[in-house]
């Protein structure tokens, strides 16, 4: 079960998440994390390029007993050789991170692969896996729909996508079973709407004032069934099964021992109602959060 589970570490590199009160999480907490998770039997890191000092924090600490999944930022307008940016960009992120291969290497916007550098960057990233310096290729998706343009022409081993007890787009959309059936891995990630979920109406910032009935509604269901916002969050995407990992991040190690410790929760099925398919609410990039 704990392996489902998959260590999220932009905190490391930047200050992330609504809930987030203590900045970039420190080298000392940081190792404590990685300690703790490897303990419980965790075995996936997920880091970016574009995660400030993510992948150079880490590679101070020492994953080379982890399988590491990073991304590749949006290729420069400027760039005319996209092969070499890509494998230049590899080559930078392992030194930082201290190992010779990645377990996957996904594209942060794969909006790209629809423009004209889109053959070439998906083919670069095919070599690298082809030379053994990637396992597994893949995505990072904003919305199920960017799958409908994309899936004609690309195949993917990972494709990692928001998928919360909220913001269920894409179980309802078809594409998780879809994934699912023809391979894919899934890795999922905002299980906590970046720790919104978790959120007391006291600390939850004006600006979700407008979907006052679903916070109601939400903690409503928690204590009818006498859970955590912890629990409901995680019980809905752990019974399925189609999922391959859980992508979480946390500001410490109590943060982890408390997200393991509601692993084993018997699931309860939420009210179809708390679903909800405003962008403004479940796309955190709209948020107007002073």
């Amino acid at each position: 079960m704990n392996n489902r589970i998959a260590l999220g570490t932009v905190q490391f590199g930047q200050p992330y998440g609504i809930s987030n009160t203590s900045g970039v999480t420190n080298v000392v907490a940081a190792q404590a994390i990685l300690s703790c998770a490897r303990s419980a039997g965790m075995d996936t890191l997920d880091t970016a390029i574009a995660y400030g000092e993510s992948e150079q924090r880490l590679g101070e600490i020492g994953v080379g007993q982890w399988l590491v999944i990073s991304k590749l930022p949006a290729v420069p307008d400027s760039c005319a050789d996209v092969a070499g940016w890509v494998r230049e960009s590899f080559h930078e992120s392992v030194a930082r991170l201290r190992i010779s291969r990645l377990h996957g290497l996904l594209l942060h916007q794969s909006q790209q692969l629809l423009g004209s550098k889109g053959p070439e960057l998906y083919r670069s990233l095919l070599t690298l896996k082809e030379q053994g310096a990637v396992e597994k290729i893949g995505i990072s998706i904003y919305s199920p729909s960017e799958l409908d343009a994309l899936w004609p022409n690309y195949r993917f081993d990972v494709v990692q996508a928001p998928l919360s007890i909220i913001d269920r787009r894409l179980a309802t959309s078809g594409w998780l079973n879809r994934l699912h059936q023809a391979g894919t891995e899934v890795h999922i990630r905002s299980v906590f709407l970046q720790g919104l979920l978790l959120m007391d109406s006291v600390r939850r910032p004006s600006y979700f004032n407008r979907w006052q009935a679903l916070w109601d509604q939400w903690h409503g269901w928690l204590q009818d069934h006498s859970l955590s916002a912890l629990q409901g969050c995680l019980g809905f995407v752990l019974p399925q099964t189609e999922i391959s990992r859980i992508i979480v991040g946390v500001d410490s190690p109590k943060q982890l021992q408390e997200i393991l410790a509601s692993l084993d929760m018997p699931a309860i099925e939420p009210p179809l109602t708390l679903a909800n398919e405003d962008a403004d609410l479940i796309e955190p990039f709209r948020w107007r959060v002073s």
